[in-house]
């Protein structure tokens, strides 16, 4: 075990909680957490998977992979377009999280768990996180956050644990590309994960595709942009997206920044 305080403390919390469900993403913070708390735990802990159209296909796959090689009691719960957030409104995160939240309660108390946790750590109080609201009304732990666990510090024990995800990118669920006010339908979500997938397949790791219905707003890392000033380059992805089915395709020069569309909140 790794001689750090903060995970010391994480190990010691976790046990407190003896049999606990964790909402898995397969990212950066939900993977450390999983890996500590079968440390802590041993089989008393069991991983839950939302499969929702909203979700990558490709990031449920690898949660499953990762999920297997730690062997953990796993589960994938399918969950449609849930009706309260068919039109984006801006409180969609608040509303996703109770109803999914409320779901995988539900499956702890049936299965006689304790308590649900999450993947919240420290940072995400630095940041606009409605949901985090829906977690408390629920009364869902976030170890990491109770723990005071950084992304940095958190990606640094990862990377001493061997865990893969030490440097994934952060990823965010595709309703974040969508405009609020906009209703949400499978097709953009297709053409999202689609578009996404193919600039991470030619070696852009983290990147949004902001959908505004037939144009397409595409964010690089600042450091990334200038890859993608090459003639050859933009014409092949703009010929990629169009087959995907935007008609507009378009780089977003001010680069990727989390959470653009709650720019149209706060300037109101």
């Amino acid at each position: 075990m790794i001689n750090n305080e903060k995970y010391l403390k994480l190990i010691n919390y976790l046990k407190e909680l003896e049999r606990v469900i964790l909402a898995f993403s397969g990212g950066v913070d939900s993977t450390f957490l999983l890996k500590a708390a079968k440390e802590a735990l041993k089989d008393n802990v069991k991983a839950v998977t939302i499969l929702s159209p909203y979700i990558p296909k490709w990031e449920v796959k690898e949660a499953k992979q990762l999920v297997s090689e730690l062997g953990v009691n796993y589960e994938i719960v399918e969950v449609p377009i849930i009706e309260e957030i068919r039109n984006n409104p801006e409180n969609r995160c608040y509303l996703c999280k109770k109803a999914v939240f409320s779901i995988i309660k539900s499956i702890a108390e049936k299965e006689g768990y304790n308590h649900v946790i999450d993947g919240t750590n420290f940072d995400d109080t630095k940041d606009y996180r409605p949901g985090l609201k829906a977690l408390k009304e629920l009364n869902i732990k976030s170890p990491l956050l109770e723990c005071e666990l950084t992304k940095e510090e958190i990606r640094q024990l990862s990377k001493e644990l061997g865990l893969k995800t030490w440097d994934k990118p952060p990823y965010a669920c595709l309703l974040t590309r969508i405009p609020y006010g906009n209703e949400l339908n499978v097709e953009d979500f297709e053409k999202i994960e689609n578009a996404e997938k193919y600039l991470m397949d030619i070696g852009i790791r983290a990147v949004r595709v902001r959908c505004h219905k037939d144009l397409a707003r595409i964010e690089v890392g600042k450091n990334v942009r200038s890859k993608l000033f090459d003639e050859k380059i933009l014409d092949e992805i703009s010929k990629q997206f169009k087959k995907i089915g935007f008609k507009y395709v378009t780089l977003d020069l001010e680069g990727y920044r989390t959470g653009s569309f709650n720019d149209t909140i706060f300037t109101k």
